[in-house]
This record gives C-alpha cells, structure tokens and sequence, in this order.
C-alpha cells in the first residue's frame, strides 16, 4: 500500500467518520449486539464507544496498520476486548460458526469482492447469528445515480478503493442473506451522491 493509504488517508478517514451526524447511526446500528461479534473494517475504533455491555470480545479486520493501531489505543483505553481476525475480510481467521454476529459500518463500499467477505460472515456465524450494517451505496435516484457513477472512479482512487455505487441490498440478499429490517436515507450532512444510506439486520438463509 502506498504512503497515502498508508499514513495520509488514515489520518483523514479518522476524522470524516465520526461525526454528529454518524454517531446516533453508529449506536443504533450497534445496539443489539451481544457475544462475540466480528467487525469487518474496524478502522480506527469509532465504534468501540457504541457497544453494549452484552457484546463479551470484539474479533476486528483491518487491512491498514495505522487504523489497527489508533483502534488498539482507544480499545485499551475503554478496557473493550477485542482481538484480531485476520485483515481480509474475504479471509476470517475465524472457525466456522464462531461469533454471534457480525458488524459492518461504510465497509462494504470498499472491501474487493465484496460478496465473497459476506460469505465469510455466512460461514463464522453461529445458527440465530445475525449481521448489523449500515453502508452508502446506489442512490434509487437516477440524477443522484447518474453522479455517482460519473465520481465513482475519482472516490475510488481518493478514498482507499471506496465504491459509490454498489447495490447494499442486492449484495446482501445475493450472498445468501435475508434482510430482516432496513431502511434508506439520505443521510444528514453529506453531499447526496455519498449520502445514500442502507441500515439494516439481517440473517443467513
């Protein structure tokens, strides 16, 4: 990875993702957690802060050292438990049926292959395991689509390999998953081409 990915970006992306607006998504979308949980691009640990007590360890993935690193500070700093699960999220260093639920929040955007990285979270969650997201993604809008598709390779070079385009749902639904609850929104202080908003529950089928 380059120096830009490596320390710029990094630096960035840590102070982007947690907002007044994206910290009450953040809680919500962490609310119902419990037991063991992996979280697919952890980053810099803006969502240690939102767990409830009755999640027990934290299993993380994340690809960038310097993410990894600013999220084992602030874990030790709140006494979270967490532990790493490998950095490819199409690749859990995890055994089959191991966690209770899985955690995504703005990762599917990036991670390559996405589909395969949700078959991992298929494959380690326990019977009754469920996966919590909340992602940007394909606005149903076709001005804001048209946008997006035009940034989309602009946004992918910038941003770390960030996608604004990406169908959440229908990635979700396509790799063997039934979504239980979700709603869409433009979501509050960002520009609409990034702001498309899916938050959800869903379960292995």
């Amino acid at each position: 990875m380059s120096w830009y990915g490596e320390v710029v970006l990094p630096r960035i992306l840590d102070r982007a993702m947690d907002t007044k607006h994206n910290r009450p998504v953040r809680a919500r979308v962490c609310g119902a957690l419990a037991g063991e949980v992996v979280e697919l691009g952890s980053g810099s640990g803006h969502n240690l802060r939102h767990l409830p007590p009755a999640v027990t360890r934290l299993w993380t993935v994340e690809p960038v050292a310097r993410s990894r690193e600013q999220a084992e500070a602030r874990a030790a700093a709140m006494g979270v438990e967490t532990a790493g699960a490998g950095t490819d999220a199409r690749r859990l260093e995890l055994d089959d049926g191991s966690v209770d639920a899985a955690l995504t929040t703005w990762t599917l955007c990036t991670i390559p292959d996405p589909e395969v990285a949700l078959g991992e979270v298929r494959r380690v969650l326990r019977p009754g395991g469920r996966l919590h997201f909340v992602e940007h993604g394909l606005s149903p809008d076709p001005g804001v689509a048209r946008w997006q598709r035009r940034l989309d390779g602009v946004q992918e070079r910038v941003a770390g390999g960030c996608h604004l385009v990406r169908p959440i749902d229908a990635l979700i639904t396509g790799a063997g998953f039934e979504i239980e609850r979700m709603e869409t929104y433009a979501m509050a202080g960002e520009p609409r081409p990034w702001g498309h908003t899916f938050e959800g529950i869903a379960r292995p089928v």
